[in-house]
């Protein structure tokens, strides 16, 4: 392995803006299942055993829409069977409640997070990883999973109340998994996702952004505080008049910065320094369509853009890589960012505060 993880106190160092580590922390590993490479599975596999990950993630066992486990029969969001799908029905089209008068019954019978296979059975956790709790859809997420996302972007205007029940139960929900992480596993982190932004603006105002979701991402981040965790928070898209208010309640950590939604030079100069960025790099088009040389030349960029002295900088990629991911730019990106991420801290005699 070309150098050694970093320890959990300095990654949570870096997160907490109290140094930079000896080098730039990556969990670039994080963002891509070796089998989407099919045929290259193994080869893709030792790519990534060559390299450092500075985190180590447990994956929560969040409820599935209609399907519940057979010593769990309420363990799932809806108590109905799977309606058949409509004819060339796009994802995001499909609709779990049809109408919120059925939202009573599914409070009523809400999944519980005492359930104990939301912590999957036989995880063991390194000791000497910064340790990662893990769930996708936060609120807006769920919300337009149940609902279908025409009707989700709705609901904001037409029911507001049922919008505030359906995110305090979510929220209550999340709150026992924060317990349970860290009572269990001894988190250092939580992270979670919700892609509020499109590629060229958010989904909705600032405005509704305050009413419906800040008072409740509010709550979660500030429990993971007083159980002694950090909050990372996975947004895709442009998200940039949310940022300030993301800042102003605490979130730890933001991914990814998105290339080509905003502008990330600017994003480093006006809040670096006040939120951790876990930068992604790109996904869509140079990871896939560039050469080796234009993975390494950004991969250079996003360090000399981001890292900072005290710290407040992680690498990563954009989103899941695709199974067009060609394994030598992905190995490329592993070995400049280590490489470089090491130069860099060495040259600026950036060093992890004890």
């Amino acid at each position: 392995m070309i150098d050694k993880p970093l320890t959990r106190d300095e990654v949570a160092s870096v997160v907490e803006g109290k140094g930079a580590a000896r080098r730039v922390p990556v969990a670039i590993q994080q963002w891509i299942d070796p089998r989407v490479k099919g045929e290259q599975e193994q080869e893709c596999r030792a790519i990534l055993e060559r390299y450092p990950c500075d985190i180590e993630k447990c994956n929560f066992q969040i409820p599935d829409m209609y399907s519940a486990p057979a010593d769990a029969p309420s363990y799932r969001w809806l108590h109905k069977d799977k309606a058949a799908p409509g004819q060339g029905r796009a994802y995001d089209a499909a609709t779990a409640i049809e109408d919120w008068s059925d939202l009573p019954a599914i409070l009523a019978d809400f999944p519980s997070a005492s359930y104990p296979g939301l912590i999957p059975p036989g995880y063991a956790p390194r000791s000497d990883l910064y340790r990662v709790g893990l769930w996708w859809y936060w609120l807006f997420e769920r919300h337009w999973s149940l609902r279908g996302m025409e009707n989700a972007l709705c609901d904001f205007y037409d029911s507001g109340d049922e919008v505030h029940k359906l995110y305090r139960a979510l929220t209550n929900f999340y709150k026992d998994i924060l317990l349970r992480g860290k009572r269990e596993l001894n988190l250092d982190a939580v992270w979670t996702s919700d892609d509020i932004g499109t590629q060229t603006g958010p989904f909705f105002s600032l405005d509704l952004f305050r009413e419906y979701f800040k008072p409740y991402y509010k709550e979660l981040i500030d429990c993971a505080h007083e159980l002694g965790m950090h909050f990372w928070m996975h947004c895709c898209g442009n998200i940039v008049p949310f940022i300030p208010e993301l800042i102003e309640i605490g979130l730890d950590v933001l991914h990814p910065i998105q290339k080509y939604a905003m502008d990330e030079k600017e994003i480093a100069r006006q809040y670096g320094g006040k939120i951790t960025f876990w930068a992604g790099f790109d996904v869509q088009r140079i990871i896939p369509y560039g050469t080796p040389e234009d993975v390494r030349r950004e991969t250079r960029f996003m360090i000399d853009t981001y890292h900072r002295p005290d710290g407040r900088f992680l690498l990563a990629a954009g989103n899941n890589m695709t199974p067009d991911t060609k394994l030598e730019s992905l190995d490329a990106l592993l070995d400049e960012s280590i490489r470089y991420g090491i130069e860099v801290c060495r040259a600026r005699g950036y060093s992890h505060s004890s």
